[in-house]
């Protein structure tokens, strides 16, 4: 902040005190690992958790690695009430335990970008089999979503 005296000229310039509760909201966002969704097949929930994780992930209730990643959409951003879920995806295991021991390393995997695309799994909710990403049924799922509405509107990709 500037003071100024009557003549108009600045006599001091002090530097507004920061608000404690911006500081610890900041503090808090920049330590809280960035949130995904989540969906666990067991259980028919959505939940959140760390987006860093490599689905599948433990569930909700922890039986065991039945949480896959959840992508939710939204008729317009931040709209609660028609949020769904567009598609579930999930990784195989060679390739989950390859990102996961990249990462612990800090290295690159060693499953090339071309191999590792045919190792992600995509589903609907409610559907039986998994379809691999790149697959031509795999490319209808993950891009379904995107068709505009009756509004004329596509869906927006919602965050927790």
């Amino acid at each position: 902040m500037l003071l100024v005296g009557q003549s108009g000229s600045a006599l001091k310039h002090e530097s507004p005190s920061p608000n404690p509760a911006i500081i610890f909201g900041f503090w808090r966002s920049e330590n809280r690992p960035q949130q995904a969704f989540f969906y666990d097949l067991s259980k028919k929930e959505l939940f959140t958790a760390d987006a860093q994780l490599i689905p599948p992930i433990r569930g909700i209730d922890n039986g065991g690695e039945d949480g896959v990643k959840a992508v939710v959409i939204a008729d317009k951003p931040n709209d609660k009430k028609t949020q769904r879920i567009a598609y579930l995806e999930r990784y195989s295991p060679e390739l989950k335990r390859d990102m996961e021991e990249a990462r612990a390393k800090n290295s690159a995997p060693l499953i090339s970008r071309a191999g590792a695309q045919t190792m992600r799994f995509v589903q609907r909710p409610g559907d039986s089999q998994w379809q691999p990403m790149i697959s031509p049924e795999g490319q209808r799922i993950v891009s379904a979503w995107t068709n505009p509405g009756p509004d004329g509107l596509s869906p927006v990709v919602c965050t927790p």
